[in-house]
């Protein structure tokens, strides 16, 4: 079988081309979809960059990804009999986020054996120069196994709720340490979380333990052409009515409740001002109660999951972007969400909570507002602020779009990574000097 070498080809900027091998349990089911959609920029960067990407991923019956895109494989593993069990992965597993569901006890074994397998045949029929896993739990251990039966190196890319359940899960804290303590490198999207993962025996030497934000494409993500007022109304807004929007998973570290309990407070200035929900998830029922409960049934619209190239129209269209995430009861807190980076790519003035990766992006009288999690009354003092002063909202529109153009796009985020790749790959050979790629 003939393969490619890393010094066949080569991008001046990321280095010599590699061969990646991506485990992962979440990726966008189809174009359009809004699961885990970072994951799908890594590939397809890395992939740009001049590296060859295979994706190892989870079968499901929405998915639909031809073998190869834009130069990406893929290559789906099966784990369950019945059609009604394909709950791994794609943001599916976890209840809320924060609860395990319970078929995935059942289902671990055979997830597992799956994907090592798929990983063993891969990488028994080429050469790979790395394996990228993504996710600590569940797929670092699996990754792992393969790299040290065929002696290639790991990279573990730590995207939030894996290091949560890592934490307080015994044996899967066990798991994760083991996998850890194997790593060539470790990235995390945030510093909280990695500094949480170091607790759990990630490295700490810098370059094999880095923190790697997530990027926009600041080409898709800009105000499109046809006019604002035509897309407000479309949407259903009135001309002048203020807007507040909130796009992302309905879970409990989103914190969109704290937003509804805001909105009061807000309606007192703007008795027009509307909030706009979009996403689905567990807890749209008890957030559809708790607008009830507070009389604001007619204030908070619920548009349910919006697929990602209608993100653009919403994001068009609103006056304020809305993140109030929380670290959750449980302890579980986001990284950097990449809402708040399709936001700021749009020139959003934006209202976030200063947790775990938010203030990567997101500078307090520059580029947005932070405030405190779990306060309404400072998340309603927020955004009064901005909506009384359309200048402000714009410098840090302005701003924030910047901030993307020069650091937060996926170009200068995929270079970020493929360093990590080529150091990883450059030790591995240099600890195995007998060995040609």
């Amino acid at each position: 079988m003939q393969t490619t070498t890393p010094e066949d080809t080569a991008n001046p900027a990321t280095g010599p081309s590699l061969k990646i091998l991506m485990l992962t349990s979440s990726y966008p089911k189809y174009p359009g979809d809004v699961t885990a959609p970072f994951i799908e920029a890594i590939a397809q960067y890395s992939q740009a960059n001049g590296h060859r990407v295979t994706v190892v991923l989870p079968y499901h019956p929405d998915l639909k990804r031809p073998p190869v895109e834009k130069g990406v494989r893929f290559y789906p593993y099966k784990y369950a009999l019945r059609k009604n069990w394909n709950i791994w992965g794609y943001a599916a597993s976890l209840q809320g986020d924060v609860k395990v569901r319970k078929l995935i006890y059942l289902l671990l074994p055979f997830v597992l054996l799956s994907s090592l397998w798929k990983m063993w045949r891969l990488t028994g029929r080429e050469k790979y120069d790395l394996i990228q896993a993504h996710w600590v739990i569940p797929n670092a251990p699996v990754a792992v196994l393969a790299g040290l039966l065929r002696h290639i190196p790991i990279v573990i890319s730590l995207h939030g709720s894996d290091v949560y359940m890592a934490e307080r899960i015994k044996p899967v804290g066990w798991a994760a340490r083991w996998a850890f303590r194997r790593a060539a490198a470790v990235t995390a999207s945030s510093p909280d979380l990695l500094e949480r993962a170091q607790r759990l025996g990630a490295p700490r030497t810098p370059g094999r333990a880095e923190v790697i934000p997530y990027g926009v494409d600041p080409a898709t993500f800009k105000m499109p052409a046809r006019s604002r007022a035509e897309i407000r109304q479309e949407l259903g807004f009135t001309p002048g009515q203020p807007v507040l929007l909130m796009v992302g998973r309905l879970v409990y570290k989103k914190g969109f409740g704290y937003a509804i309990r805001a909105l009061p407070e807000v309606l007192k200035s703007y008795p027009a001002a509307c909030l706009v929900i979009a996403g689905g998830g567990d807890l749209m029922e008890p957030l559809k109660r708790l607008a009830a409960d507070l009389g604001l049934q007619d204030k908070v619209r619920f548009e349910g999951p919006v697929p990602h190239d209608r993100v653009p129209d919403y994001l068009a269209a609103c006056d304020l972007f809305l993140l109030p995430s929380i670290v959750d009861d449980k302890g579980n807190v986001d990284g950097l969400p990449n809402t708040l980076l399709e936001a700021m790519s749009m020139e959003k003035a934006v209202v976030a909570s200063a947790v775990a990766g938010v203030p990567q992006a997101v500078t307090g009288g520059e580029n947005g507002c932070l405030v405190p999690q779990r306060d309404p009354t400072a998340l309603a003092k927020a955004i009064l602020e901005l909506l009384n002063d359309p200048a402000l909202r714009e410098k840090y529109g302005k701003a924030a779009r910047r901030k993307v153009l020069e650091e937060l796009n996926w170009t200068a985020i995929s270079a970020r990574y493929s360093r990590v790749f080529q150091a990883a790959s450059f030790a591995s050979r240099q600890s195995k000097p007998s060995e040609r790629h």
